[in-house]
């Protein structure tokens, strides 16, 4: 083998079996829970390894599948770095998924049930529940043996289960939702009683295991130079390569009744309470996010290293996260610290994280990052500014034009409401956008609505239609 700076995996992948079934095996999965996977078996061994799931199309399973698994993890630094992952065994796509996932999950080997598909991809309520109007769930709803949604596949999965005599697995969801943990149980119980009856809904709610996790790690999308630098450093064409930061967190509540993986040897952090450590990060860097992508994004910025370079958007982007701060519950981390991180890792160059692919799913993401805060800061007569901007910065956006005239897409969910409801608001007039999307359902809470928030809100959204987003920028860093 050429000598060349890459990391192999240490352990023998043909003599370890799996334990997880994985839904949604995109980027962010294969460099956050295959690589702290990765790192545990080579660690502590155990039957550990993953088989993963692909929801959406082939093209991951087709990239994967010939190369056994494998793949480069590249840890964009001041050096690139990169790791070969092996604890993936394989993934489940195209034709005959439901039968393939429903014999993989309710399999005996099968201990955990991982996802991370977005919060759009589980068709849930945030209030509680399963949004019977979400395709995946309708689809399932009417034909739950067969079911290629995430909530039908975990139900009838268990049902096998439970039919079999076996225990259940966890079921551990990675992605950025408040409360995951809970917020998928209730999602999963509900479609059990809409499509099985109530004893399989019983059944979940007292002995299944839905751990709370908080995950973070900047994964930008794979390009042409990922593929070229993982053949460098590996002297192995990859075409499933993925590129990452340096930096990864991990946060979980520790509750697998039927085992885990070693995941602490690997850098993960087990805590009786997520809450805290996940409101510190939905606030302080997601929020952040939200904000830069929609400012930097309408003034010209690609990257967020551009943003951060920026001096204006800089300093906006550190209010902000001090204003987050002042919202939080006490965490056993320096928060002064964690902040400097934050900035550090948005500066990073070598990451091309895209201002566009941040403001993706603006409906989904902007009620626990930018609204609950400011509700907080509100409430305690706080100064609610960086949350107006954000807000107006997101209205803005959602006009689907720049300051140029250009047109671009929303990619949100919400995307024909969004339109909906701006086509007869008078886009010229800063209240008419407010009122009109803050009249969407459940978006923008009622307090923030009117008084002080909405003022302050329309303000910056005036600010931003006349003088245009870089005035605007400059006005709000005075």
């Amino acid at each position: 083998m050429p000598d060349h700076p890459a990391h192999w995996p240490g352990y023998r992948p043909e003599d370890t079996g799996t334990g997880i079934v994985h839904l949604g095996l995109g980027a962010f999965a294969r460099a956050h829970i295959a690589a702290y996977t990765d790192g545990a078996i080579a660690a502590d061994g155990g039957d550990w390894r993953i088989i993963g799931v692909s929801l959406r199309g082939a093209d991951v399973a087709n990239v994967l599948n010939p190369q056994d698994g494998r793949y480069t993890l590249i840890e964009r630094g001041e050096k690139p770095q990169a790791r070969v992952i092996a604890s993936i065994a394989g993934v489940i796509a195209g034709n005959g998924l439901s039968d393939r996932v429903l014999t993989a999950i309710s399999d005996p080997g099968c201990r955990i049930v991982s996802t991370t598909v977005t919060e759009k991809g589980y068709g849930l309520l945030r209030s509680g529940g399963c949004d019977i109007g979400h395709p995946a769930v309708a689809a399932d709803l009417l034909n739950p043996s067969s079911p290629r949604g995430v909530l039908g596949l975990i139900a009838q999965g268990l049902a096998l289960r439970f039919a079999n005599g076996l225990a259940p697995f966890a079921v551990l969801c990675c992605d950025n939702l408040p409360e995951n943990g809970p917020l998928l149980r209730a999602a999963v119980v509900d479609f059990a009683r809409r499509a099985h009856g109530p004893a399989l809904a019983d059944r979940i709610a007292a002995e299944v295991s839905f751990p709370a996790t908080m995950v973070d790690r900047i994964t930008p999308a794979s390009t042409a130079r990922t593929l070229a630098d993982a053949e460098a450093l590996t002297g192995y064409k990859d075409r499933a390569a993925v590129e990452t930061e340096p930096f990864s967190q991990w946060v979980i509540e520790d509750d697998f009744p039927s085992g885990r993986p070693s995941w602490e040897k690997a850098g993960a952090l087990f805590v009786p309470d997520v809450a805290p450590y996940e409101k510190m990060k939905l606030r302080m860097l997601n929020g952040s996010h939200s904000m830069l992508a929609y400012a930097g994004f309408l003034s010209g910025k690609t990257y967020v290293c551009d943003v951060m370079a920026d001096a204006a958007l800089n300093s906006l982007v550190r209010r902000h996260m001090t204003a987050a701060r002042a919202t939080l519950p006490t965490v056993a981390m320096d928060l002064d610290a964690y902040a400097a991180s934050l900035c550090a890792r948005f500066a990073n160059p070598a990451i091309a994280h895209e201002t566009r692919q941040i403001a993706m799913d603006g409906t989904q993401k902007l009620p626990q990052r930018i609204f609950a805060p400011a509700l907080e800061m509100l409430a305690h007569g706080g100064d609610v500014a960086p949350f107006a901007f954000a807000t107006a910065g997101w209205m803005r956006y959602a006009l689907g034009r720049d300051d140029g005239g250009s047109s671009y897409p929303l990619n949100d969910p919400r995307e024909a409401e969004l339109q909906a409801a701006l086509a007869g608001s008078g886009t010229e007039s800063p209240a008419a956008v407010f009122s009109a999307l803050a009249a969407m359902p459940d978006l923008l809470p009622e307090a923030l609505a009117e008084g002080t928030f909405a003022d302050e809100t329309i303000r910056r959204l005036e600010r931003m239609l006349s003088l245009g987003m870089e005035k605007a920028i400059a006005a709000e860093a005075e």
